[in-house]
């Protein structure tokens, strides 16, 4: 843990003495330490606070749906091969698409609100969750199936009480990894169409040429996105301790 922290302060004091001496122009790029005042000094603003709330509610609401609607089509393609056969080429065209090109059709038909943010985001976020979980239905061990069926579980018990139960870590995983997308596509939309949350703080900011406070906005969308994540993985570490995967985890 200590070389992540020693290589990240490193790399701030890289960036810093680069544009303290000039190599970077500060008109463009302000020092870390510059960024860190300006977003100190945000705090005092309950227009920041407002907007944080509005992009972490979003988000919030956004991986519900993803998560909800993602593990439960994955327990049923992963347990049913007729349910994935009959779905997997539907899955397969649109999850390559990119969920930033879907903004004009999602403002045309939902309009430029709440709403939209949380459609957009929501997509993006389900296909983690439904991949992992997918992959982790396949992933148990046929073996276990069969000892739980050798001793009368029924169908729905063996997936209730073995197969999803193995499958868990993926699911932990899939929903950790669409934590974060759906944070990257809300703060987008709000950059783009101009919705309500920290998005629309930076595109205001960059819109009035105040670079310091959009570079501000910018660290404390990167600094959420990594307390959101570090968040998950300690409490993927203390729920799943008694996994094999996560045995030998410290969280």
């Amino acid at each position: 843990m200590w070389l992540a922290w020693a290589g990240t302060l490193a790399f701030v004091g890289l960036i810093e003495l680069t544009v303290r001496i000039g190599i970077l122009p500060e008109r463009f790029f302000p020092a870390p330490g510059t960024m860190a005042v300006t977003l100190v000094g945000q705090f005092a603003s309950s227009v920041f606070w407002m907007a944080l709330w509005n992009t972490l509610w979003t988000w919030a609401i956004s991986l519900a749906v993803a998560a909800v609607l993602g593990v439960g089509l994955g327990i049923a393609m992963g347990a049913s091969r007729y349910v994935y056969s009959a779905l997997r080429l539907i899955v397969e065209f649109l999850r390559p698409i990119p969920s930033v090109a879907l903004i004009p059709a999602i403002i045309l038909v939902i309009g430029v609100n709440f709403e939209s943010k949380i459609v957009l985001a929501a997509f993006a976020a389900f296909w983690p969750v439904l991949i992992q979980t997918i992959y982790g239905m396949h992933d148990v061990e046929p073996v276990a199936l069969d000892t739980a069926r050798s001793f009368g579980v029924g169908r729905i018990e063996r997936l209730t009480r073995v197969a999803l139960p193995l499958a868990l870590p993926y699911i932990a995983t899939g929903i950790r990894i669409g934590s974060a997308v759906a944070l990257i596509i809300v703060v987008t939309m709000e950059i783009v169409v101009g919705v309500p949350g920290l998005g629309e703080l930076i595109l205001i900011a960059r819109q009035g040429a105040n670079v310091e406070v959009a570079y501000a906005l910018i660290l404390a969308s990167g600094l959420l996105g990594w307390g959101l994540n570090t968040g998950f993985a300690r409490l993927e570490a203390r729920l799943l301790f008694w996994h094999p995967s996560f045995r030998s985890v410290t969280p």
